[in-house]
Formats: structure tokens, C-alpha cells, sequence
């Protein structure tokens, strides 16, 4: 039974070179790819969010250039099943450069469990949804495909 939405807001960085930014999460012993980006906390607004979390994980200023995508139909969290999924993308930049980008694992404290993050870029020419777990993360995929043809 969804008993709460879930908002998500995510960031499409795509550097000189043509590459998009994914990052490999494991939280526990589930793995995933996704793009960056995180949760929406109480009494912040989506841009905001996004800000925040380059500057927590990647320790990256962004600029937030334009609205991607948002969530258009039902998606059930795949971490709390009673969750419905909001994801809200946005085409960012940095403001800084060159883009210092930490590409080696590291872990931080989150929710009280351990999570593994490793940032990496992977060129649009090579991409494939595929490379991404969540659904929703697919189908944005696709649509940037699409928009790069």
C-alpha cells in the first residue's frame, strides 16, 4: 500500500568531452547506476536540492540551466515499497573549471547505513539505458539519447 511520495531530483552534467556523469551506488548488498542527485528535504525547493547534493557529493558548484523531465507515471521506490517516486531531472553545468570530480570510491554515513558512492563519466556515444537500474533513470536516458541523435 503507497502511503507517501518520495521526491527525487537529479542532475544531467555533460562535460567538454561529451560524457555524461552516472554515479555507482551500493547501499547494503543492493548495487545500482543512476544519475547524480538525491532527495528532497522538507522545506527546500528542487533546485535547491540538486545544488546541495553536488556540493555533498561531488563536491561540484552547478548551475541548473533547464527542466528535463519529470516523473509522468507511477513508480513504486525500489528501497520502501509503501513510497510512490517523484523524480524531477534537470540539465546542469558546473559553474567552476576545469570539473574536479572525485573518480574513486568513497563511502559516507546515510540514514544510519553505509553507502558507497563512485562517480564516473561515460560518453554519450556509449551510452545505454541499460547502464542505468531505476526505470525512470532508463527512460531519461533514452529521451537524452534521443535529443543527442
Amino acid at each position: 500500500m503507497i502511503n507517501r511520495l518520495n521526491i527525487r531530483v537529479y542532475g544531467l552534467l555533460i562535460n567538454q568531452q561529451n560524457e555524461i556523469l552516472l554515479v555507482d551506488e551500493q547501499i547494503d548488498d543492493f548495487k545500482f547506476t543512476k544519475f547524480p542527485g538525491g532527495g528532497l528535504e522538507l522545506g527546500e525547493g528542487t533546485v535547491e536540492c540538486l545544488r546541495r547534493e553536488f556540493i555533498e557529493e561531488c563536491n561540484l558548484t552547478i548551475d541548473v540551466k533547464a527542466h528535463f523531465y519529470t516523473t509522468d507515471f507511477f513508480q513504486q521506490s525500489a528501497f520502501r515499497p509503501s513510497d510512490q517516486l517523484i523524480s524531477i531531472y534537470y540539465k546542469v553545468e558546473p559553474i567552476q573549471f576545469p570539473i574536479k570530480i572525485n573518480l574513486e570510491p568513497f563511502t559516507v554515513q546515510e540514514y544510519g547505513k553505509t553507502e558507497t558512492l563512485h562517480f564516473k563519466w561515460v560518453s554519450l556515444a556509449n551510452l545505454k539505458p541499460e547502464q542505468l537500474t531505476f526505470p525512470i533513470d532508463k527512460l531519461v536516458c533514452e529521451m537524452l539519447l534521443q535529443q543527442s541523435i
